[in-house]
């Protein structure tokens, strides 16, 4: 099975449905959080989930709150699934593109799991370059498959997590807030303080405040 172009958005669980009856066990799915966020990383995660294993509450990320995306994120580490994350961080995004980034976080997320997956789930419309798994592109894949539904909720735990970490060695911003999004807050922030060095020089809010703080 090659990479095929975009899955349109599926009914839940539909398409794992179809690949355990083509005799598909090793299903990974992948996600990745952080391409909005002016500063910090992009986080990307792949998670392998059997079809025999239930997760209760198991959706997007997004939809969840915190603390549940919390508490499915430990039992995910609980029951010993095999899931990595890629992490590239803001100077890397900078470098090559917030796609690109993202896509290769993705990519390493994938290559760093411990057992090869049989096909690989990428929610989105953009295939992983150069990887040598089956894949799919689901759009809508992280509330339609439940494997990239879990691979959501361990990237996001774990990137705010980070933003977490950040915050105290940049207490001049509420990253364990805003996590690193342009709200409000953050903006109000920048004009303050100026970008700090995990912030995204290449992102427009940031470059724009950038030059005029050199200006000043």
């Amino acid at each position: 099975m090659p990479a095929v172009g975009p899955v349109t958005r599926l009914e839940t669980g539909f398409m794992e449905q179809m690949l355990v009856d083509k005799g598909y066990h090793l299903i990974c799915g992948v996600d990745e959080v952080g391409r909005g966020p002016l500063a910090g990383p992009v986080v990307a995660a792949a998670v392998i989930l059997p079809p025999d294993v239930r997760i209760e509450g198991l959706n997007d990320s997004k939809k969840l709150s915190e603390s549940q995306r919390n508490e499915i994120f430990e039992e995910i580490v609980h029951l010993g699934l095999y899931c990595a994350v890629g992490i590239l961080d803001h100077e890397a995004i900078d470098s090559m593109n917030i796609l690109r980034a993202s896509l290769m976080a993705m990519r390493k997320a994938v290559v760093d799991l411990k057992i090869a997956p049989e096909v690989v789930l990428v929610d989105g419309n953009h295939p992983i370059p150069r990887l040598e798994y089956p894949q799919y592109a689901v759009v809508g894949g992280d509330a339609s498959c439940r494997c990239i539904s879990a691979a959501s909720i361990v990237a996001k735990v774990t990137r705010d997590r980070i933003m977490e970490r950040l915050q105290v060695l940049h207490p001049q911003f509420s990253f364990s807030k805003h996590k690193g999004y342009p709200t409000p807050e953050h903006l109000e922030e920048l004009r303050e303080h100026g970008p700090c060095v995990i912030h995204r020089k290449s992102f427009k809010p940031v470059a724009s405040l950038s030059q005029q703080h050199v200006l000043l």
